[in-house]
């Protein structure tokens, strides 16, 4: 019994620590664009953190090319990442956590 809970424990751990930050996911695939407070090639987070919902957010992460039209942009430069859904998940609450910042 103590060994199956000790298992279990361990497997836990181990999946969670496997999970990205929403850090880690900016810091690997939006960087190069984005920054938190202040525009680059791309509007801040702290921006779209001001206009979007989560829902919003993950839809355009998910694809740009068709969303742009609806956000009212005129055209899109974001490439489509190919994010795991949990990644599309966590940097889309990571970008929301700059709201009102």
């Amino acid at each position: 019994m103590k060994k199956n809970i000790l298992i279990t424990l361990i497997s836990t751990h181990l999946l969670l620590a496997s999970e990205p930050s929403g850090k880690e996911v900016f810091e690997k695939y939006c960087w190069g664009c984005h920054h938190q407070h202040s525009e680059a090639f791309g509007p801040s987070f702290s921006e779209i953190a001001s206009k979007r919902t989560n829902e919003e957010i993950q839809a355009y992460i998910l694809d740009p090319e068709s969303m742009y039209k609806a956000f009212g942009y005129k055209r899109t430069v974001m490439t489509k990442l190919k994010l795991t859904d949990k990644e599309r998940e966590t940097i889309a609450k990571y970008i929301l956590s700059y709201k009102g910042k």
